[in-house]
């Protein structure tokens, strides 16, 4: 079995002072693997990097959710209002609340927003958790198939449905499950196997099916609404505006980070063994530069590949970089 391979170092003057280790693959539209580093066969959990995969059967199902809602359906978010009153609104469009929720509270992510609240005295609420766009797309599925409010349970219908089409689109079982941060069941798959469904998305078209349909509006919403994947300051958003919406990636805890590309029907999934998100954004902005999607030189590229590393007085004492070897 291969070895994950070093993928991004961090320097401090003259030596490499941490590396960082994992494996990536690129597939094709056919499932084939075009490029691979490490081993493609490693399993894991892909975590919030498969949102659009979890938010695939309620789409599939022909629920006519315009794009931002779709967005944020796949979207770690940083809990600001734009996306906390956006979830919000939907949840009472659906005639249901805060409460309704499964995925638990979280203080805010976004600075301003937290600052304010801890001011006011007010406690973050569920749809400031980074999941309850995911959250409000399963109650909304609930909601269509007649389903109870306990949408998290494994034999729920909604998980039941999100675990068939997660195994159609990875091309393969399922070996086992975790807990999710947000309490929904996380399915693991193999890192060809999260590439391969990556690469399913990147070459889906409107017209060619429920699946494909479902695929295409996903992606499309996504790349239309960057701000809503993530937020401000996030890789995400960041990545995603240089490369002016020709891309779709995501990131998902302990270092995953996946790409879809549809100009060129490519499916992308990497992840860091030692679970660094610093070296899954290096990671993914190498791969997304050789594959000519992403300019080197952007601002958004530097931030996190290539990066300087400054003291507190402002002095550049290392770098950021990808590994010799690495894409």
């Amino acid at each position: 079995m291969p070895e994950p391979v070093p993928m991004i170092e961090v320097t401090r003057g003259d030596l490499v002072e941490s590396a960082h280790s994992g494996h990536a693959v690129i597939c094709d539209a056919s499932g084939e693997i075009v490029d691979a580093w490490g081993d493609p066969d490693a399993v894991i959990y892909p975590r919030s990097s498969c949102k659009m995969m979890q938010a695939l059967p309620m789409v599939e199902a022909g629920l006519d959710l315009p794009p931002e809602r779709l967005a944020l359906a796949c979207a770690s978010h940083q809990g600001a209002p734009m996306h906390v009153e956006r979830v919000a609104s939907w949840l009472s469009d659906l005639g249901l609340s805060d409460g309704d929720l499964l995925c638990g509270t979280e203080v805010s992510r976004d600075k301003e927003t937290r600052e304010a609240m801890i001011r006011a005295g007010e406690p973050p609420c569920q749809v400031h958790n980074n999941c309850s766009g995911k959250h409000a797309g399963f109650l909304t599925f609930a909601k269509h198939l007649g389903a109870g409010p306990d949408y998290v349970e494994l034999d729920h219908p909604v998980q039941r449905a999100v675990r068939a089409s997660f195994d159609e689109v990875t091309g393969m079982t399922s070996p086992t499950y975790g807990i999710d941060g947000c309490s929904a069941p996380n399915f693991a798959t193999s890192v060809h196997g999260l590439a391969r469904a990556m690469a399913a998305f990147a070459a889906a078209r409107e017209g060619a099916g429920a699946r494909q349909d479902a695929m295409a509006r996903l992606v499309s919403a996504m790349r239309a609404h960057p701000d809503l994947v993530a937020g401000e300051g996030r890789a995400c958003t960041g990545l995603m505006r240089a490369m002016e919406g020709r891309v779709a990636i995501k990131t998902g805890a302990e270092a995953v980070f996946v790409a879809i590309l549809p100009e060129q029907k490519l499916g992308v999934a990497l992840k860091i063994s030692d679970g660094a998100t610093r070296a899954s954004e290096a990671a993914i902005a190498a791969l997304l530069v050789r594959l000519g999607v992403l300019d080197p030189a952007h601002p958004e590229t530097l931030a996190r590949l290539d990066a300087k590393i400054r003291n507190r007085a402002g002095l550049e004492v290392g770098r950021i970089r990808k590994a010799e070897g690495f894409a």
